[in-house]
């Protein structure tokens, strides 16, 4: 399964956010520290592997007594401003930002900058 939207593993281990490059090989996604490369056939193994995407437009906190008052048409303030980069998340994990956009009349997401983690351990 190649693709042009490529990231090497070792630009993830901070918490800077980092610009998506779409022109490198799929081959140079993943490194390890000595810069041994994984090819796209050897990583074939995780590609069936399921995992959860989802992409948050905002958070809110509220008391259970307010969530039971709200009803058909009720609006809920999220945390973010109009054009405000949302969160998307792998298996809960932060993993990027992006914008919300319309493909085929459906919603979908572009990721604009990929989240280092820093990773304790």
């Amino acid at each position: 399964m190649a693709d042009d939207n490529d990231l090497n593993l070792a630009d993830l281990d901070g918490d800077e956010p980092m610009e998506v490059e779409e022109d490198e090989d799929v081959e140079e996604m993943f490194a390890d520290d000595a810069n041994n490369q994984i090819t796209a056939r050897e990583l074939e193994a995780v590609y069936d592997i399921p995992v959860q995407v989802s992409a948050v437009l905002g958070k809110q906190t509220m008391q259970v007594s307010q969530l039971l008052k709200l009803g058909r048409g009720a609006v809920v303030e999220l945390d973010r401003k109009v054009g405000e980069a949302i969160d998307i998340y792998v298996n809960n994990r932060l993993v990027a930002r992006g914008e919300v956009v319309i493909v085929d009349e459906r919603l979908g997401v572009t990721m604009t900058e990929i989240i280092k983690s820093d990773r304790a351990g």
